[in-house]
C-alpha cells in the first residue's frame, strides 16, 4: 500500500487546492450578491438570481465535493502514515483543520441565508470574513513545510502580522473605492 502512498498524497494536494480555491470564491461571490440586493429593480432581480446560480455551482461541484475528498484522501495518508499522529506539528495541523471545516461549514449557513434572500452580512464584513481561510492557508503551509508546533512565537506574530495587513489592505481598497465606485 505504500507504493500508492505519493499518488494519495498527490490527490489530497490537489483536493486541498481545489477546496481553498472555492473557499476563496464563495465570499467574493457573496460580496457580489450582497451588494447586489441593494441595487434598484429590475437590477436587483437579475444579479441575485445570478450570484444565486454562480454560488449554487461553485459550492456544490466544486467546493464539497473538493472538502470530502481532501479529507478522505488525508485519512487514508493517516492510515498509511499513523506515526504522524504522534507528531505534535500534525496535532496543531488538525487543529487549524477543524477551524477550516467550522469555516466551510459557517460558509454554508451564509449560503443557504443568500439563497433565501435573508441578509445578515455587509460587504464590508464579507470582505473581512473572506480572509478567514487565507489565513488559515498560511497557518497550515508553514506549519507543514516548517513542522515545529513548539516555536509558537514567531507563529502568533506572523499570523497576527499576516491579519494586520490583511485588515490594512482591505480599508485601503474601501478608502479606494469610496472614492472610485467603478474599482
Amino acid at each position: 500500500m505504500l507504493e500508492y502512498y505519493n499518488y494519495i498524497k498527490s490527490l489530497h494536494l490537489i483536493f486541498v487546492i481545489t477546496w481553498f480555491a472555492g473557499l476563496f470564491y464563495i465570499p467574493r461571490l457573496f460580496i457580489y450578491h450582497i451588494e447586489a440586493s441593494q441595487k434598484p429593480s429590475p437590477d436587483k432581480e437579475i444579479l441575485c438570481k445570478q450570484f444565486k446560480l454562480m454560488t449554487k455551482r461553485l459550492w456544490y461541484i466544486i467546493t464539497w465535493p473538493s472538502a470530502i475528498l481532501t479529507t478522505l484522501f488525508a485519512i487514508w495518508l493517516l492510515i498509511l502514515m499513523p506515526g504522524w499522529l504522534e507528531q505534535p506539528w500534525m496535532h496543531v495541523k488538525l487543529g487549524f483543520v477543524i477551524l477550516l471545516i467550522a469555516y466551510h461549514l459557517k460558509c454554508h449557513h451564509i449560503y443557504k441565508q443568500l439563497q433565501n434572500d435573508i441578509i445578515k452580512w455587509s460587504s464590508g464584513q464579507m470582505r473581512m470574513w473572506n480572509e478567514g481561510s487565507t489565513i488559515i492557508l498560511f497557518s497550515v503551509i508553514f506549519l507543514v513545510i516548517v513542522r515545529d508546533a513548539v516555536n509558537w512565537i514567531y507563529g502568533v506574530i506572523g499570523i497576527i502580522l499576516l491579519a494586520i495587513i490583511l485588515m490594512m489592505a482591505i480599508k485601503l481598497y474601501k478608502r479606494i473605492r469610496d472614492k472610485n465606485p467603478e474599482v
